[in-house]
């Protein structure tokens, strides 16, 4: 029996996108790849950041710091960032040119206002899933490609996350793009999936897999 794939496209948002409140460089052009790339896969979900307006990220939400800073919440480290992908604002909606017709469904992370959720699997402490791993395994599914943004965060803790669970991992390494707030972030992210056996594709592979 042919085993079964499942693409999963992360955060392909707005505010991740030019124009977006925390624009990942690059981040559009992994939107085409995406729509490439869904016809080879048998089962297609998509991540959303969907955060509250108090979300404990934010910078605004914490006097005194700034973007970029590194606080201890809840005794984890958390890196502040820009007002983004708020519960439904136009930054929070799928880019507008996303073709989501083969989408079996999406999974919301950073709900909770208390704590991160850059994995598609769990929030950052690992208290909560998403219900992604639970759906994945309900279905009989054996190996996940992922591709969307940013690499070094919410790509790389999907990934790490995955194999966590048993899966194999596919990351399609050019349909990633990277935040890189220090040089080189996105080359380590790579290294630290490839160290657990995530393995790096690129969408020329599938294609031609698949002709």
């Amino acid at each position: 029996m042919t085993k079964k794939k499942a693409l999963i496209m992360v955060d392909l948002q707005n505010d991740f996108c030019t124009g977006g409140n925390l624009a990942v460089p690059g981040g559009d052009e992994v939107v085409p790849l995406a729509n490439q790339l869904q016809s080879y896969f048998d089962y297609v979900v998509a991540t959303q950041d969907w955060h509250p307006q108090d979300h404990m990220s934010f910078a605004t939400n914490h006097p005194h710091h700034s973007v970029g800073d590194v606080i201890v919440v809840e005794g984890m480290q958390q890196v502040l960032w820009p007002n983004h992908c708020i519960q439904n604002t136009k930054g929070a909606e799928f880019h507008p040119r996303l073709d989501r017709h083969k989408v079996c469904k999406v999974f919301h992370k950073g709900v909770d206002k208390k704590i991160d959720s850059y994995s598609a699997f769990f929030d950052n402490a690992h208290l909560r899933s998403t219900g992604l791993g639970e759906y994945l395994h309900g279905e009989h599914i054996e190996d996940v490609y992922i591709m969307g943004l940013a690499s070094d965060y919410c790509v790389k803790y999907s990934s790490l996350d995955a194999r966590h669970l048993g899966f194999q991992v596919y990351v399609i390494e050019d349909a990633c793009r990277g935040v890189e707030l220090h040089p080189g972030d996105i080359a380590c992210s790579f290294a630290e999936m490839q160290a657990v056996g995530v393995k790096l594709v690129h969408v020329k592979e599938i294609v031609q897999a698949n002709e």
